[in-house]
């Protein structure tokens, strides 16, 4: 058996614990102050109701990530889209048919929010794994 490198191990928790804290953080912030202060005006208020949504998908799907690239798996690109295809999944089943209470009704925007966050994350993927092969190639 493989003995897991421990410092990769550690960054991976550390980094994760920052991302599970700034989803926290900025869902909190929208519904504090962002959402209270900008609720009169249309186009505001349906950012304001989708930014969790998009901020969930994009945050948990930039942790899975973190892991993919930190522990470079054989198959980490099939992790890193499988991984958020099964988020963009969750998070749209929780908006058709709330189980954790995240949801209390269906809003279309929060779908497609959803799936834009998980794109993103998925984009951000392959831009920091495209940027690493050129600095490899570059030197």
């Amino acid at each position: 058996m493989i003995k897991p490198n421990l410092t990769a191990r550690k960054k991976i928790i550390a980094i994760n614990s920052l991302i599970i804290a700034a989803l926290f953080g900025l869902v909190s912030l929208n519904k504090e102050i962002l959402r209270p202060a900008l609720n009169s005006k249309p186009i505001a208020d349906i950012i304001t109701g989708c930014f969790p949504n998009f901020v969930a998908a994009y945050l948990l799907c930039l942790a899975l990530v973190n892991a993919v690239l930190i522990k470079k798996p054989k198959h980490g690109k099939l992790f890193a889209y499988t991984g958020s295809i099964i988020i963009f999944i969750i998070l749209t089943i929780e908006e058709l048919k709330p189980m954790w209470g995240a949801s209390t009704h269906y809003d279309s925007y929060d779908i497609i929010a959803s799936g834009v966050g998980s794109f993103l994350a998925i984009l951000t993927y392959e831009l920091i794994r495209l940027s690493r092969l050129y600095r490899i190639k570059k030197n």
